[in-house]
C-alpha cells in the first residue's frame, strides 16, 4: 500500500535518513520505533512533503507520492503530528471542519463527525470548547479525529503518546486499534517501544535514520537487543 525505497533526507549537511526502505500493508498496524533523534518524524513530514528527499521513492498503491501537501491527503495519506498541533483559537467542531477541507461531501462529512463523537464521546461535551483549553489527552483525541475526518486510507500518527499520562496513553492505544478496526490502516512513530510493538503487526526499529531490525510486532518484543535497548530489561 505504502511502499518507501532507500530514501535518504538531509538536514543541512546531517544525514538524517539513510537509504530507508520500508512496507505499510492495507490493513495493518505498523510501527517504526527508536530514540528520540533516530529519524522517525523525518520519515513522517518527508512523507507529508514537509521535508524533501534527496532520492529514494515513494508510492502509495504502486503510484509515486505527489508532490504537496494537499495532494498527499488527495491520495489517501492522513498525518496527525507531533504534538497534535491542533487549533488552539478553534473549537473542537472547527478543528474537525478543518480535518475535511478538501471535501465537498457535506452529508458524508456530518456523517463523519458523528462517528467521531462516537469514538471519543468526551468531545461531545467539548464539541464548542476552543482547542487550546483541553487537557493534553483530549487534544491528542482532536487531533486523531481532525486525521480521520479526512477519510485517509492511511493514517499517519507521529508519537500519538508523547506526553499524555499513562492512563489516557492506554486509551489512546485501544483508540488505535479501534481505528485499524473499522478499516484504516495505520503506520505510527512511537518512543514507547512496547506499547506500540503489542499493538502492531509489522514494525521496524530505526537507528540515525537506518532500518536496523525489522519484524511482526510480537515478534520485536521477544528480541534480546529490542528488550535490552528499548524496553529497559536488562539480562
Amino acid at each position: 500500500m505504502l511502499k518507501i525505497k532507500d530514501l535518504n533526507v538531509f538536514y543541512g549537511q546531517i544525514h538524517a535518513l539513510r537509504d530507508l526502505s520500508l512496507d505499510v500493508q492495507k490493513g495493518h498496524i505498523v510501527s517504526m520505533v527508536g530514540a528520540n533523534g533516530a529519524g522517525k518524524s523525518t520519515l513522517m513530514m518527508t512523507i507529508a512533503r514537509i521535508l524533501k528527499a534527496k532520492s529514494g521513492t515513494i508510492t502509495v498503491d504502486g503510484q509515486p507520492l505527489r508532490n504537496e501537501a494537499s495532494q498527499v491527503l488527495a491520495q489517501g495519506i492522513g498525518l496527525v503530528p507531533e504534538r497534535r498541533r491542533l487549533y488552539a483559537n478553534l473549537t473542537v467542531k472547527e478543528n474537525l471542519i478543518m480535518g475535511a477541507y478538501l471535501r465537498k461531501d457535506k452529508h458524508g462529512v456530518a456523517e463523519d463527525m458523528e462517528k467521531m463523537l462516537d469514538l471519543f464521546p468526551i468531545m461531545r461535551t467539548r464539541i464548542k470548547q476552543y482547542a487550546g483549553t483541553l487537557s493534553g489527552g483530549e487534544q491528542q483525541m482532536v487531533a486523531i479525529a481532525r486525521g480521520l475526518m479526512g477519510r485517509p486510507k492511511i493514517l499517519m500518527l507521529d508519537e500519538p503518546s508523547l506526553g499524555l499520562a499513562p492512563l489516557m496513553i492506554q486509551l489512546v492505544f485501544n483508540t488505535i486499534l479501534q481505528v485499524r478496526e473499522q478499516g484504516t490502516t495505520i503506520f505510527m512513530t512511537e518512543q514507547n517501544a512496547f506499547k506500540a510493538l503489542a499493538i502492531s503487526d509489522y514494525a521496524y526499529v530505526i537507528e540515525t535514520g537506518r532500518s536496523i531490525l525489522s519484524g511482526p510486532g510480537q515478534d520485536l518484543l521477544r528480541d534480546p537487543m529490542v528488550k535490552q535497548a528499548y524496553l529497559g530489561v536488562r539480562h
